[in-house]
């Protein structure tokens, strides 16, 4: 993956290869920039003809994919991890925390006049968020690479006609989407490997849970995927007879065939937004469908990754790419604190208070510092992300490890707490 490079007045270079970046830094003539991304910034050097570089980005309801082209070539790759979820539980549990009080203290309350009132295109916070959070990257790739174009995937789920796949006419003009692709929705949905065995990387068959000879349907939620051993050893029976042996598996199918469809309906109200928000950057932007972006990717054979997804996005994607991408940089929206003084406990009583300070000796939650322990049961040198108390005793991550106390002398930040937690 090629390192962003910037001049001395912070306007984008071409980015160089990782050697060309660590033989400017040993020779004086750059210096660290930032972290994440990797940038350097040259000491002398002013802005000079660029070329051009080309954005791709592959929505998602969880996960995001960000490929940079420049021609036929992925120099730079990224997942971004959104927190939409959570913010609706938080969201969710705030409410019922408030009504819980009001219930408690007030016997009769007024009806308050309904004059609230939203713009046209509001999104929930739990939806707006990953909005926000692609936008934040589009601006800061943008300010560290010279960016001319910008590519989405417009996924389109059809989530009436999922559920029906038989539906037409005055039924169907009661709904308000159309166009749908069930067979790419239940591979997402069962993680494109058979439902009963597991096989992955095989040709797998849309399989009815409920055979059409007993009754079944052709809903979406009576659907799944299975190989063709699979397909054929269960013929037409129960799905209760097939697996009679096997509980666990049973119970899981039957389950999932009935998850929501929370995930598509999140893409659906999101991929205009976020178009919208593109084109207000200046710079063109091009669709591209989720049938297509799976055809380039079969076509060169690459495997079924959110950033492979990206650089396969739209009819601008070359005959033959070439990844120069080993690993991208997995990126997670940890959010930015929250204003909550008061912590209830699950019945919504006040149990503390949180101090008005975010730092404490020059450190704040989120930061990324290197330590370096000289003695005791964790001597060594680490890289990690910090959560400050208000004394001096912090708690360090450092990747999947247990978190443990470390004294803030002997830290260093290396990348200051911008809402995001980065990993390879």
């Amino acid at each position: 993956m090629r390192v962003f490079v910037i001049d001395k007045n912070k306007h984008p270079l071409d980015p160089c290869y990782s050697a060309r970046a660590r033989k400017l830094l040993k020779a004086g003539k750059a210096k660290v920039f930032k972290q994440n991304p990797f940038t350097i910034i040259l000491v002398d050097k002013e802005v000079e003809e660029s070329q051009d570089y080309q954005l791709k980005i592959d929505p998602g309801s969880k996960t995001t994919g960000l490929a940079i082209l420049k021609s036929n070539r992925v120099i730079w790759a990224a997942e971004l991890t959104h927190r939409g979820q959570q913010i609706r539980d938080a969201l969710t549990a705030r409410r019922q925390l408030r009504r819980g009080r009001r219930n408690r203290k007030t016997r009769y309350r007024k009806p308050r006049f309904l004059n609230r009132t939203r713009r046209e295109g509001w999104l929930p916070p739990s939806l707006m968020s990953r909005v926000h959070n692609i936008m934040t990257w589009v601006n800061r790739l943008q300010r560290v690479c010279p960016i001319t174009q910008l590519s989405q995937e417009l996924v389109r789920f059809d989530t009436q006609a999922i559920q029906n796949p038989e539906i037409t006419g005055v039924e169907y003009q009661q709904g308000e989407l159309v166009g749908y692709e069930v067979r790419e929705y239940l591979l997402e949905k069962w993680g494109r490997k058979c439902a009963y065995c597991g096989a992955k990387d095989t040709p797998l068959e849309v399989e009815h849970i409920q055979p059409k000879s007993k009754g079944g349907s052709n809903r979406v939620s009576n659907l799944t995927l299975a190989c063709h051993a699979c397909n054929q050893a269960k013929g037409n029976q129960e799905v209760t007879e097939f697996l009679s042996g096997k509980s666990n598996l049973l119970t899981r199918i039957l389950k999932q065939a009935k998850a929501p469809l929370k995930d598509a309906a999140a893409v659906n109200s999101t991929r205009w937004a976020l178009l919208k928000a593109f084109k207000a950057t200046g710079l063109p932007a091009e669709t591209g469908t989720g049938g297509q972006t799976k055809f380039n990717r079969s076509r060169q054979g690459l495997p079924k990754t959110h950033w492979l997804d990206a650089a396969c996005v739209g009819q601008s994607t070359p005959e033959q790419l070439v990844i120069e991408v080993d690993k991208p940089l997995l990126i997670a929206a940890k959010g930015h604190g929250t204003r909550q003084r008061c912590r209830p406990d699950r019945f919504g009583f006040p149990k503390a208070h949180a101090p008005k300070a975010k730092s404490f000796q020059g450190f704040q939650t989120g930061d990324v510092v290197r330590a370096v322990i000289p003695k005791g049961k964790f001597a060594g040198r680490y890289t990690g992300r910090v959560a400050i108390r208000f004394r001096p005793s912090f708690r360090l991550a450092v990747g999947t490890a247990k978190p443990f106390d470390v004294h803030p002398k002997y830290l260093r930040i290396i990348h200051h707490a911008d809402g995001y937690q980065y990993s390879f």
